[in-house]
C-alpha cells in the first residue's frame, strides 16, 4: 500500500495525531505519516479529513510491502535475503547472507539488481547499502531459529517470564525432546539454556511467536573468533 503525502502536516483530528506521533517515535521523523502505521479504522479519515499545510510532495512506503519487494527481486538470485531497513538522509540498507559467506561480488550484484528494481518501482532513498549481517545475525524466521540450533542467541519475547523478557544462551531444539511433554514441546518448540546462578544452569521454552526479536550472540575471544 502507497501513498503521497505533504510535508509539514498540521492535524485537526486527535486520532490523526496520535497516528502522527506513533510514527515520529518510531521513525524519529518531525515532519510526516506513513499510512503504515495509521489504524486501519482510522485510514479513510485521515484521506478525506486532514487538513495539510503543503510544502512539498514526500513519497512513503509501507515497509512490510518494501520488505517483500526486496525479497521477491532477489529470490531468482543465490543469495539469502535478511532484511531491509531505513536509515539517516535517505539510507536503505540490505543485509544479505550465503552458506560459504558473502563475497564483495554478493553485494555489487544485488546492488545493482535492486537499485534498477527500485528505480522502476519508484522507491524513495538516496543512497544503498548491502552488506552481511556480521557475527550478530538477525533471526528474522522461524527457519533460522531451527537453522541455529545449538549456537549462542539473544532473544527478547514478547511476554515476560519469571519478570525477564531478553535472554542470552545456547538454542535448543525442545520439538523432540522426552523430558518434555508432548503437548508442550509442540507449542513452545525452541528453547534457550542460560546459566541463571554459578553452576546453575535454567531452560526457557518459547514459540517463534513469542519473539520480539533475536539474533546470534557469540562469545568472542580478541581476535575477535567464536570460542
Amino acid at each position: 500500500m502507497r501513498i503521497y503525502f505533504c510535508a509539514q502536516i498540521g492535524f485537526e483530528s486527535r486520532w490523526c495525531r496520535d497516528c502522527l506521533r506513533s510514527y515520529c517515535a518510531r521513525f524519529r521523523s518531525p515532519v510526516a505519516v506513513g499510512v503504515a502505521l495509521i489504524r486501519p479504522e482510522h485510514r479513510s479519515h485521515v484521506l478525506t479529513s486532514c487538513k495539510w499545510a503543503v510544502i512539498q510532495p514526500i513519497f512513503f512506503e509501507c515497509m512490510a510491502d518494501l520488505f517483500t519487494l526486496t525479497q521477491q527481486a532477489l529470490a531468482s538470485l543465490d543469495i539469502e535475503f535478511i532484511d531491509i531497513e531505513r536509515g539517516a538522509l535517505g539510507l536503505l540498507r540490505v543485509t544479505i547472507d550465503r552458506p560459504e559467506g558473502v563475497r564483495i561480488e554478493d553485494c555489487e550484484q544485488v546492488s545493482k539488481h535492486l537499485s534498477r528494481v527500485f528505480e522502476v518501482e519508484n522507491i524513495d532513498y538516496r543512497r544503498l547499502e548491502v552488506g552481511s549481517p556480521g557475527v550478530d545475525r538477525p533471526l528474522k524466521t522461524e527457519s533460522d531459529f531451527k537453522r541455529f540450533v545449538g549456537e549462542r542467541v539473544e532473544v527478547k519475547l514478547r511476554e515476560a517470564v519469571d519478570n525477564q523478557k531478553v535472554f542470552s544462551g545456547v538454542l535448543v531444539d525442545l520439538s523432540g525432546s522426552i523430558s518434555t511433554a508432548g503437548a508442550e514441546a509442540q507449542s513452545k518448540p525452541f528453547g534457550i539454556e542460560f546459566e541463571a546462578k554459578k553452576g546453575e544452569f535454567r531452560q526457557v521454552g518459547f514459540a517463534f511467536s513469542d519473539v520480539e526479536r533475536g539474533k546470534l550472540d557469540p562469545v568472542l575471544d580478541f581476535k575477535g573468533k567464536k570460542r
